[in-house]
């Protein structure tokens, strides 16, 4: 009786052990073999968190393109099944430890609507791939500094499509394939819907931007804005007034339960980020919900955007999934209306349910007085 009551409870101890899962602190590594023959080699580090679970930072680079570790959001083991998600790039992986020595695992990594094989082995110092250092971040300009391009050039592209407005490291403008009307419009932040007058041209002309700023670092978004403000007056001559008119809007307003996003204050000064994500999803990264408002109305909702929020110049990093309906754009990776969920995915809802189910908002149609855009003069861009 006593032998099987010692077995019984060994049994028992043995099942749960391998409910609970295998220790898998450590690093990690694997390549991921992309379409095009291209490898990127990829590196999980594991350890302990304070709350006794487990936490982990995701490193996937080339030699030639180091990049910071990105955090884990989640990491499971349950018996030889380890599951990982990273919210901030919109990729999970699941996979199988070795039922040997449990130094490899075998798994997909999905970031996209196609899953790609990826196994990992457990590296000791001898044969841990060295990771590059990110590069330093990128110098603000002083946040009462009143920059103004030192010099600009613009020239009619030459680009059947491709539109692109950036501002990079050094702080300088780059715009592709970019119309009076597109300018107009992130330079005021407004809607279409706010623009009104203005010749023909304005909309189908498009134009390549360069343009250095005389100040040293990258602008704050107001800096931005008041560059590409002087440099339409001086090379496109615009001239214009505003005018309040009641249009049909979207209101951004907080939800019964308050907000399920984690404030940001580690650069008050910096410019959002918006992109990524994964499949049909955006990675917001640095913005206030004025911002987010500016990029919907920009790229997303066919009205334009109001933040009634109250929240004012706190920045917020968040991921939002949703499935694009009827107007809505399928921005950062979206799926296309019409188009099915990736095999094994379910569909997200769409961005009225999103927005409230995974950011704590609400996005309701309304009526509302807004500052409409008068052109009251414009002529096509100076020479060089």
């Amino acid at each position: 009786m006593k032998k099987l009551v010692f077995c019984t409870i060994a049994l028992a101890a043995l099942a749960a052990s391998l409910l609970l899962g295998q220790d898998i602190t450590g690093t990690w590594q694997g390549t991921l073999h992309l379409p095009g023959n291209r490898d990127l080699r990829t590196v999980l580090k594991v350890s302990k968190a304070d709350s006794g679970g487990l936490k982990a930072t995701f490193y996937s680079y080339s030699i030639d393109q180091p990049g910071p570790g990105i955090p884990v959001g989640s990491i499971t083991v349950q018996g030889s099944t380890v599951k990982i998600a990273i919210p901030a790039i919109g990729g999970t992986y699941e996979g199988k430890l070795s039922n040997t020595d449990a130094t490899s695992i075998t798994g997909t990594w999905t970031q996209g609507p196609t899953p790609l094989p990826l196994d990992l082995a457990l590296a000791n110092d001898k044969t841990a791939w060295a990771i590059p250092d990110p590069p330093p971040p990128p110098k603000t300009m002083s946040a009462d500094a009143k920059p103004e391009f030192d010099v600009a050039t613009i020239k009619p592209s030459q680009a059947a499509e491709g539109f692109g407005f950036t501002v990079n490291r050094s702080g300088m403008l780059i715009t592709h394939n970019t119309t009076l009307k597109d300018l107009i419009k992130i330079s005021y932040s407004l809607h279409p819907h706010q623009i009104t007058g203005g010749p023909s041209w304005f909309e189908t002309d498009k134009y390549d931007i360069t343009g250095k700023p005389d100040t040293e670092g990258v602008p704050s978004i107001k800096q931005l804005m008041s560059m590409a403000q002087k440099l339409l007056t001086d090379r496109f001559q615009l001239k214009f007034h505003r005018e309040k008119k009641e249009l049909k809007v979207y209101a951004l307003t907080i939800g019964k339960l308050g907000i399920k996003i984690t404030e940001d204050s580690s650069n008050p000064n910096g410019l959002p980020g918006f992109g990524g994500g994964g499949p049909r999803g955006l990675n917001v990264r640095n913005a206030t919900m004025a911002e987010f408002c500016d990029f919907l109305q920009a790229n997303v909702l066919d009205e334009p955007v109001v933040d009634q929020t109250g929240l004012g110049t706190k920045r917020y990093n968040f991921v939002l999934k949703w499935t694009p309906d009827g107007p809505q754009s399928p921005v950062g990776g979206a799926r296309p209306e019409g188009a099915p969920a990736a095999d094994g995915q379910e569909a997200p809802p769409d961005i009225y349910l999103a927005v409230q189910q995974q950011l704590g908002f609400k996005l309701e149609s309304t009526k509302a007085p807004v500052d409409v855009f008068v052109i009251d003069h414009v002529e096509k861009p100076s020479d060089n």
